[in-house]
């Protein structure tokens, strides 16, 4: 007996290995600073807390339908509405278990064996796996700081293939916390819709993004192209990493495809989560995140400082996300080696930008600034050191 070549042939997400490696110090009595986690160190809000705890007073939980709960749904729907000016029909929201979930089902929906996904090298590497697994090939495309480390409409058309059937963006974007200008992705979703390919935008962080030049809310990629295929996450703007809840939303012409996969391959995300979740989009929730928001705004400059001052560049600051996407190579020391080293010699956790593509794999790291004030100046003043010592030897 043998596992699956499809199992086999699935990368690791190497950059467990230095989570692993941060435990094994831990428990050995050291102090790990964690920056390499995307996970934000505050909680749901406050009355997501509640609900979760009065949902769980014994009552039935029976399975929901396969898209989600309608009033989970529908507030959803209102959401858009009210903060991003878009009217959406709720029966086009479907509530996934995390964004994850949601990823994995817009590509079974939408990529045979043999299409083509366009995406951005670096980017998050749980998208190039999905796609080869259901028999597709990522075609990553190198980006650069002149791009913002994003995908343009050039970029696009330069790499365009006979097989293109998805191109897949993620604004902002892991691992460089950076944004696709509105006019740009505006430009990549036509470019993709006159060429029939879908249109697959992860906005996850879009509410951790600065806003527009306005003060308005960065725009969702539905302003401009209803039909494409948005997924988001309860996970990152309101703290329920843990909590495995996200949503897409889809174009009407697959509403039923994903309905039939999600009930196969999920059933249905939790029933008690979901009802918590109703109250992420009230007044005082809402307060909470925007809050948390501008917390991290504080965090970002106190990251951003600190990596200059060391001497690791940040050549694109961040605009949204909670990442900042430094370059090691004046170091001497590939991502790789800076990465290990550092959590060694510094106890320090940094994520490698290899997991993240080949482009900037052996140059750049990336770090989280998702972790607390304190954290984060007791990681950089360790960094600093430990370079110092490096830099005099």
């Amino acid at each position: 007996m043998r596992p699956s070549r499809r199992a086999l042939a699935i990368e690791p997400f190497h950059a467990m290995a230095f989570g692993d490696l941060a435990s094994e110090l831990e428990a050995a009595g050291h102090r790990t600073v964690r920056l390499n986690l995307g996970e934000p160190d505050f909680g749901a809000p406050a009355a997501v807390r509640r609900a979760m705890v009065e949902a769980m007073d014994g009552r039935p939980l029976s399975y929901t339908s396969a898209l989600g709960m309608p009033a989970l749904r529908s507030a959803i729907a209102g959401f858009y509405r009210d903060r991003h000016g878009v009217d959406l029909d709720p029966a086009r929201v479907a509530i996934t278990m995390g964004a994850s979930a949601a990823l994995v089902l817009a590509i079974a929906a939408t990529v045979d064996e043999g299409d083509d996904v366009l995406m951005a090298d670096p980017s998050y590497p749980c998208n190039r796996q999905d796609v080869a697994s259901f028999g597709g090939r990522a075609v990553t495309i190198p980006t650069s700081p002149a791009t913002r480390f994003q995908l343009t409409r050039d970029l696009i058309e330069q790499h365009w293939t006979p097989a293109t059937r998805v191109v897949m963006a993620a604004t902002p974007s892991n691992p460089t916390g950076t944004s696709i200008p509105p006019a740009e992705l505006a430009a990549i979703c036509d470019l993709a819709r006159e060429r029939g390919a879908w249109r697959l935008i992860d906005e996850i962080y879009l509410e951790t993004a600065d806003p527009s030049p306005d003060g308005t809310p960065q725009p969702t990629a539905l302003a401009h192209d209803p039909d494409a295929i948005v997924v988001s996450s309860f996970s990152k703007a309101f703290g329920m990493t843990g909590w495995r809840l996200g949503w897409m939303v889809l174009p009407e012409a697959l509403v039923d495809p994903v309905e039939r996969l999600a009930v196969n391959y999920f059933l249905s995300a939790a029933a008690p989560v979901q009802i918590a979740a109703l109250e992420c989009f009230t007044p005082a929730s809402l307060a909470e995140a925007e809050g948390r928001r501008l917390d991290l705004l504080g965090r970002r400059r106190l990251m951003l400082d600190g990596l200059a001052r060391i001497g690791l560049p940040v050549e694109v600051e961040p605009d949204g996300a909670f990442y900042a996407f430094a370059d090691v190579s004046s170091t001497g020391m590939d991502a790789w080696m800076f990465c290990g080293r550092a959590l060694r010699e510094a106890h320090v956790a940094l994520t490698p930008g290899r997991d993240f593509g080949t482009a900037h794999g052996d140059t750049h790291v990336r770090l989280s600034y998702a972790a607390s004030a304190e954290d984060i100046t007791l990681g950089l003043e360790r960094l600093g050191r430990w370079l110092d010592t490096l830099r005099s030897g």
